[in-house]
């Protein structure tokens, strides 16, 4: 298929939608159960006025920023995010080639743990798609050290396709109390084009950040039924009726909560 004129264009754009349309109704069909399981975790942990830390790092931080701050999310989800697993340029400082040297070198998370407290009454998401970079393994290794419940947002076909090379041995898959599988193929790119080797257009952002989402709601499901709701939530201005300072309190709550997790 070549995607040079405007036609074909319009059926490779086809292709996606119909790709990631299929893949959002397998994760929507399947992992419905696990969803709920992790909904439980998290929504005991902010119950119990501690948190969901949560984290991920390259294209896995997409998902950790939308947990919080966030248009409907709320304080008790706490994003741990490093800027040097994080590019903001594609060579040179803060390029991708630097953070993926990074996320690669086993020892680095220790460092990131120093400005952290993860107490076992907390839940732990980790996000990585392969599963196989030291980052997100030694953060599920800390988590599980720590006594934390630890949730990976992951594919689950990408371990059994490649073999850990971690010191532990350890895959993430191996380490969560609970997988999310994203339903993304192990290759994440959707779209075959004639003439490339290799597909194009990612699917594995998508689905990882419908997982957030759905987590976000279920979570506060299972908080209504407790009696715990937020105070509040983080609300576009565009919706009427909201308070003028909604969202400056949101972040005041947001700083008593974060204030109260090193206690």
């Amino acid at each position: 298929m070549c995607i040079l004129k405007g036609k074909q264009r319009l059926m490779s754009a086809a292709v996606y939608f119909s790709e990631i349309n299929r893949i959002l109704h397998t994760l929507q069909t399947t992992q419905a159960g696990a969803i709920a399981q992790a909904g439980q975790l998290m929504a005991a942990s902010i119950a119990a006025g501690r948190a969901v830390h949560v984290f991920g790092s390259g294209h896995s931080v997409i998902p950790v920023m939308d947990f919080f701050p966030r248009y409907g999310a709320y304080p008790g989800f706490h994003p741990i995010m490093d800027p040097r697993l994080m590019w903001t340029n594609f060579v040179g400082p803060g390029g991708a080639r630097g953070l993926l040297w990074i996320e690669r070198q086993e020892g680095y998370v220790r460092n990131i743990l120093l400005s952290h407290h993860l107490d076992p009454r907390d839940t732990l998401i980790v996000y990585s798609h392969g599963g196989m970079n030291a980052a997100p393994i030694e953060m599920a290794l800390a988590g599980k050290e720590r006594g934390l419940k630890v949730i990976a947002g992951t594919c689950a076909a990408n371990r059994k396709l490649n073999t850990p090379t971690h010191s532990s041995g350890k895959a993430l898959h191996d380490i969560a109390d609970l997988i999310v599988d994203n339903c993304s193929p192990p290759e994440d790119a959707l779209v075959p084009v004639e003439g490339l080797v290799g597909n194009v257009s990612a699917s594995s952002t998508v689905t990882s950040v419908v997982v957030t989402m759905a987590l976000l709601a279920e979570t506060t499901a299972v908080l209504a039924t407790l009696g715990k709701l937020p105070a509040r939530v983080v609300v576009s201005p565009n919706v009427p009726g909201v308070e003028k300072r909604n969202n400056e309190r949101v972040f005041e709550d947001y700083m008593r909560f974060e204030a109260g997790l090193a206690e």
